[in-house]
């Protein structure tokens, strides 16, 4: 097949995925060449070291408010435009797609909007690859952008302070607004949308009211590999460094096990947030837990911590699917989670690892403390886990998946 990729993403999960996609694909035989604003990131896993990638103009820039009216309505212009821009950008990736001959359009999320235009300007099928609708206009991440401000002491309209306010937050929730209304509609007009696991198929439900189908991901077992070293006194994370992956959680449990048998925690992140990332050093002082952040690491700095750790420690807010919870499981060490979005079609509990039913720190450090004091326990339940992701999660079941729907959508596209 011929396939025409677009997408505007930045480093992480999603990059990830698309990266082990275009490389599958390509070693199938395949022909592949990509599309992307100058906004996606072009150094994490880049897609340019497999296919030609085809960098098109963005038109936006962010506006930097001047006077009283600019710091009103700069939130809502700021959207407007960039929706503006990224519609001109998709009409013109497009238009070069259509005339090129391409059998199918696999279309990737936007880190601006998650969907994009371009489904409505391919005149090809056309398939999108969604890894989760944008969740912060969905979800209380930490609150819901809808919530009206908080009422004032004396009554609003003697408020200067509060009116200015309340019209600042009303234009950028008219914004939101608008978003969302294209985001749905953009959603549309793909022939079919894949997603990353059953708890994301129910999220694009719930926030487009679209069907979509389950193409679950993989995992790199080559990379990720025992590597035979011990086990040290240490749990890692795994994930950025910010609130959507639930730092304080996993500081929360480690708090709870006895000081005496307390392991460390490395958080490993592709990127840092310094603003939470020095809250959470100060949690962890006071709950007296020994964090150490590190930020960028290269693929073999990572699998050696997963294969020193006792343990993956996993509690995001609402992950839809997660690469690191089996990348752990790959180097044969088990997962300790909060059993929250996509992480419960991944870990079994008692067999690849512990799910905790809810946000509970004494739980989880039971969990953790349980595998610390059990070192057979730990080695056989890697062992089963090493196994479990060779025979479910590799990238090479993951294109199987990917190209049945592929070869599906462009023989129902002959046939009509």
């Amino acid at each position: 097949m011929k396939i025409a990729v677009w997408h505007n993403l930045p480093s992480g999960g999603g990059k990830r995925a698309l990266y082990h996609h275009v490389k599958g694909l390509v070693e199938r035989g395949h022909t592949v060449e990509s599309w992307c604003p100058p906004t996606a990131d072009q150094n994490y896993l880049p897609l340019s070291e497999l296919i030609t990638e085809h960098i098109v103009p963005l038109s936006w820039k962010p506006k930097s408010p001047k006077t009283a009216l600019d710091r009103l309505v700069v939130d809502y212009q700021n959207t407007v435009d960039k929706l503006r821009a990224i519609d001109e950008h998709c009409h013109q990736c497009a238009e070069e797609i259509n005339v090129a001959g391409f059998d199918i359009l696999f279309a990737n999320s936007c880190t601006f909007f998650r969907t994009t235009p371009i489904g409505k300007y391919a005149k090809i099928p056309k398939i999108l690859y969604l890894q989760e609708p944008y969740r912060w206009l969905y979800e209380a991440l930490p609150q819901l952008p809808w919530a009206a401000l908080p009422l004032p002491k004396k009554a609003w309209w003697l408020s200067y302070t509060y009116s200015k306010q309340f019209l600042k937050d009303w234009l950028k929730v008219q914004g939101f607004r608008i978003q969302m209304r294209e985001e749905c509609l953009n959603a549309q007009e793909f022939d079919a949308i894949l997603v990353n696991s059953l708890f994301s198929r129910e999220s694009v439900l719930r926030a487009y009211g679209l069907d979509s189908k389950v193409c679950y991901l993989g995992i790199d077992a080559e990379l990720f590999q025992p590597t035979r070293v011990s086990k040290e006194k240490f749990v890692v994370g795994l994930g950025g460094i910010y609130l959507g992956k639930g730092i304080e959680r996993s500081i929360a449990a480690l708090g709870k096990i006895p000081s005496n048998k307390r392991p460390d925690l490395i958080w490993i992140g592709n990127f840092a947030d310094k603003k939470y990332q020095k809250e959470m050093e100060q949690t962890a002082r006071a709950m007296g837990v020994n964090v150490t952040f590190k930020v960028r690491l290269t693929d073999t700095e990572v699998v050696d911590l997963l294969n020193r750790a006792i343990a993956l420690i996993y509690t995001p807010r609402l992950e839809p699917f997660g690469f690191a919870p089996l990348e752990a499981n790959a180097c044969r060490t088990p997962v300790v989670a909060i059993a929250e979005g996509g992480v419960r079609e991944t870990i079994k509990d008692g067999i690849n690892g512990y799910l905790i039913n809810d946000d509970d720190p004494v739980a989880l450090g039971e969990a953790i403390l349980k595998l610390l004091e059990n070192q057979p326990l730990v080695q056989q339940m890697g062992e089963t886990a090493r196994q479990y992701v060779l025979e479910n999660w590799t990238w090479d079941a993951a294109i199987d998946r990917l190209e049945t729907h592929f070869y599906s959508l462009t023989e129902d596209s002959c046939a009509t």
